[in-house]
């Protein structure tokens, strides 16, 4: 090694979750309150140290159901976040991972895991922010380019519950009858032999995806 050569890198490696979950009919990202400096008492993304053996994808899962009580879920791998002084403490490089997961699985909230409406959750601790608004423009693009919506859904749903996911997702309001018109033109959705009951307004049909894997469109889709 040359005297002019740095050495390998003295880090460690962290897993950090994105989850985004639509209650209230508001856009809400899953955080955990810091107990411990740095950044104690500010919210944070649930996450920690990948252990030895661990994969990225292991550690995710791990972590969920340590720190969240979440399982079961569809998660991604997102971006590495590298900067040399993100943690005051030591070199660290954060592996950042998202998900999109319906409000039922978000019922029973362990270690302090809470929720908080996305455009109103304030400083977060290391650079969370930062990758909380990295997820949103991931989660705007998945909308336009796949059917990632089935992640924020029961399976069966009506059409205005569709609809009510991408405007909360993506911040603006749609046209009903255009937006039906190029979701059927997908034919990502099917209509099921059900009806909603227990509304004030007239029993709507109930629609299923026919796909509840990740599926990508032919080109993009944008929703004006």
């Amino acid at each position: 090694m040359s005297d002019n050569q740095p050495g390998l890198a003295d880090l460690r490696i962290t897993v950090d979750i994105v989850i985004y979950t639509i209650r209230d009919s508001q856009l809400q990202v899953l955080l955990t309150k810091r107990s411990d400096p740095p950044f104690e008492g500010l919210d944070v993304l649930p996450g920690g140290y990948m252990w030895e053996g661990e994969t990225g994808e292991t550690a995710v899962k791990r972590l969920l159901k340590e720190k969240t009580g979440v399982e079961n879920v569809f998660v991604e791998q997102l971006y590495t976040f590298d900067a040399i002084d993100r943690d005051p403490r030591e070199r660290v490089v954060s592996m950042a991972y998202f998900a999109l997961v319906p409000e039922a699985k978000m019922q029973n909230l362990s270690h302090g895991a809470h929720l908080k409406e996305v455009y109103a959750h304030g400083k977060l601790g290391f650079d969370h922010n930062q990758i909380v608004d990295m997820a949103k423009k991931r989660m705007v693009s998945k909308l336009e380019y796949t059917n990632a919506a089935y992640s924020l859904l029961p399976k069966k749903f009506t059409l205005s519950e569709l609809q009510s996911v991408y405007e909360i997702s993506l911040n603006q309001t749609l046209d009903k009858r255009n937006f039906r018109k190029k979701i059927l033109t997908l034919d990502m959705v099917a209509p099921t032999d059900e009806m909603q009951t227990g509304k004030k307004h007239r029993p709507a049909r109930l629609y299923t995806f026919k796909k509840r894997i990740p599926h990508a469109f032919d080109s993009p889709f944008v929703w004006q």
